[in-house]
């Protein structure tokens, strides 16, 4: 498959895997100049990129950096981003910063990863009841911690 990119601004950086068998190709900030996010702050980040999969049972998913969120405290706002194959505007990233100090952002950072998976659309039918299983209801830590 092919993921079909359009450049919305000059300084554009298309999405680029970083090693051989990287699932997750990163997003760069596409800003004029540095952006501070302060503790406990968020901020929304567009990367100047639009793109189109030329698949269409797919969705393409917005994923923290490792390093970004271990080292520096952050994280995706929405902890996982949804892009819909049918979308066609800019891929922002919202960020929001979990540590303790103001982390810059500079133009050309890599901010976030774009990952490419396989959709299933199931048939929504209503039933009275489920198959049962040996956990059935139980959740929020029920099979341990």
């Amino acid at each position: 498959m092919k993921l079909y990119v359009k450049k919305l601004r000059e300084n554009a950086i298309l999405p680029a895997f970083q090693s051989s068998l990287a699932a997750g190709a990163d997003l760069c900030a596409c800003i004029e100049g540095d952006m501070v996010i302060e503790p406990g702050g968020r901020a929304l980040i567009p990367t100047g990129i639009a793109v189109c999969p030329s698949e269409p049972d797919v969705v393409l998913m917005l994923a923290a950096r490792s390093g970004l969120a271990v080292r520096r405290g952050l994280t995706l706002s929405n902890g996982v981003g949804i892009v819909d194959a049918d979308y066609r505007g800019e891929i922002q990233v919202g960020l929001v910063h979990l540590g303790a100090e103001p982390v810059v952002i500079h133009p050309g950072d890599r901010i976030a990863q774009l990952l490419v998976l396989p959709i299933l659309r199931p048939d929504i039918t209503l039933t009275d009841a489920l198959p049962e299983t040996d956990r059935g209801a139980g959740g929020f830590g029920s099979t341990g911690l």
